[in-house]
């Protein structure tokens, strides 16, 4: 193939891969309820690696053996190697894109083999053995659902399966651009010997049937005002943010003295560490005294500490909109106090505990308290009327870059249909049409309608533009994103808050577990033939 013949076919890929994700948000956003649910059921309904990442280079076969190998049975199914491989491989593209080049801490190396790696020491369990778990636990609770959505005669709607066609095309995209001979060729390199676009789609129904399900039982549920108040009321820090800076002085800093043995290895006396502990809350509290009344102030007298003369640069780390779980266990309860005021300052002492249960202070956190967000915001309903970008360069991360050019052509268009909507009715009615007719982000029903926006859904120039204090009904303007340039219009503010939507959410997410629990735990799982997994798969080859 070509290089211009690639470039334009990867440009098709981009173009609809994108239209794909965005319809799928705008179409969860309509249903509340199912809206960013900690999935309980990790399901990959497409999963493409990239072809340097993992890839796994089985040898092409007939697959008449894998077929004919029973990897696992979950109640009456029986699940072949094709099949499982298929959640095996799954199971390691969920994990790798959700850690991505953390990978390391959590101990796994993407250029050495799964089954050479070990995954748990004291049980004797490689990398590729917890993936084969993992796969099978998966297996387990998709058949669950899927057992229990035929009981209840749950079947996919002419919309579902077009959307898998859209997947199964998306997969013929891929064969060709990256060289394969046939959309076959090119699943077997993903998933294994025996793999085809037959046993892919029947994959993909399986998971995505399960999924589907999952998503009309969420939305089945229903809470009341009083639902949400009695939640929000057993913890009413779980659904504020907080914002703060704040710096952390270890004690070691101030260590002084030392013996230092033949190996250079240097200990401490009881009486030296209880002075670098002394010497680190004076510290401390020399950054909280009263004429510190900003961060600004704060970071300069954190920059003129005496540890600090050597060092390039050192000031407080701010923390913006943090939830309360994930404050350092130190300081979160003085954070979250409900008489917290912005400007407060404090130290705080920040403890171990060694094997024998004794507790010592390790060090001290210095905070400025900022501000607290109980998270009242109204959700958002806009229209937006989408010009992609068109052309570009890809790099080999994947990552697109469009030229000045580029981007003056879409906006040239966004401009045009601006000024064509001004100069007729300018009504949210005739918006909504030219968003059914030009939108890249249209379904050509919707007229371009996102309702129920939560703060961070989207993209920041988006999301700013809707949350917009001075946001009137009405409002238009042109706003640039890195999908584009979108034409946009304000709907309207709802009357329901993102706190409420996040409790809603955290009821939804404990029941959809009690209920994914109880229909797992009425199946059983048999281990089967792991003969044809790719346990020697490398996730990233070079």
């Amino acid at each position: 193939m070509s290089a211009s013949s690639k470039k334009k076919l990867r440009n098709a890929q981009e173009a609809e891969l994108l239209t794909e994700k965005q319809q799928a948000e705008r179409k969860e956003a309509k249903k509340l309820k199912a809206m960013t649910i900690a999935m309980v059921l990790v399901v990959a309904v497409m999963v493409v690696f990239a072809v340097s990442t993992a890839i796994y280079n089985g040898v092409i076969g007939s697959g008449k053996l894998q077929r004919g190998t029973v990897a696992a049975t979950v109640g009456d199914h029986e699940i072949n190697a094709v099949e499982f491989n298929c959640f095996y491989v799954d199971a390691i593209s969920n994990f790798y894109s959700q850690v991505g080049s953390y990978a390391a801490l959590y101990g796994l190396d993407v250029s050495a083999p799964l089954d050479e790696q070990v995954y748990d020491e004291e049980e004797g369990t490689t990398w590729a053995d917890y993936f084969i778990t993992t796969a099978e636990e998966n297996a387990k609770s998709v058949y669950a659902i899927v057992d229990e959505a035929k009981a209840n005669g749950f079947t996919l709607t002419e919309e579902d399966e077009k959307y898998i066609d859209t997947q199964m095309s998306s997969m013929a995209l891929y064969s060709v651009y990256y060289g394969y001979s046939d959309v076959d060729s090119y699943l077997e390199a993903m998933y294994g010997t025996g793999a085809n676009e037959e046993t892919v789609r029947a994959y993909f129904e399986t998971c995505y049937t399960a999924e589907q399900y999952q998503n009309s039982v969420a939305e089945a549920q229903e809470y009341t005002a009083d639902d949400i108040q009695a939640k929000d009321d057993e913890d009413p820090n779980a659904y504020s943010t907080f914002s703060y800076n704040s710096y952390y002085l270890s004690a070691s800093k101030f260590l002084e003295g030392g013996t230092t043995d033949d190996e250079g290895n240097t200990t401490y006396s009881d009486e030296e560490k209880a002075a670098s502990i002394t010497a680190a809350e004076e510290a401390a509290k020399s950054l909280t005294g009263e004429d510190i009344t900003s961060v600004e102030k704060l970071d300069a007298a954190i920059a003129a500490l005496k540890i600090n003369a050597e060092a390039a640069s050192a000031a407080s780390s701010p923390y913006e909109d943090y939830s309360y779980s994930y404050i350092a266990s130190a300081i979160k309860d003085w954070v979250a106090d409900e008489s917290r005021q912005a400007g407060d300052l404090t130290y705080l002492p920040s403890t171990t505990t060694d094997a024998e249960g004794n507790e010592s202070v390790a060090g001290y956190y210095v905070v400025y308290f900022v501000e607290r967000n109980d998270n009242e915001i109204p959700l958002q309903n806009v229209r937006h009327i989408l010009f992609q970008f068109q052309g570009g360069t890809t790099d080999t991360n994947g990552t697109t870059t469009y030229s000045d050019e580029e981007k003056a052509a879409a906006l040239e268009k966004a401009e045009a249909l601006y000024e064509e909507w001004k100069s007729g009715d300018a009504t949210e009615d005739s918006f909504a049409e030219l968003a059914n007719k030009n939108s890249a982000d249209s379904d050509g029903t919707d007229g371009g309608l996102y309702t129920d926006i939560y703060p961070g859904q989207m993209v920041e120039a988006f999301n700013d533009w809707c949350f917009d204090e001075a946001r009137q009904t009405g409002d238009t303007e042109i706003v640039e994103t890195e999908y584009g340039y979108h034409i946009m219009y304000y709907v309207s503010a709802t009357d329901y808050t993102y706190r409420e939507y996040m409790i809603e959410n955290t009821l939804l997410n404990e029941y959809l577990q009690e209920w994914l629990d109880a229909l797992v735990a009425e199946v059983t799982l048999t281990a089967g033939n792991h003969k044809y997994v790719p346990t020697g798969m490398v996730l990233n080859n070079g």
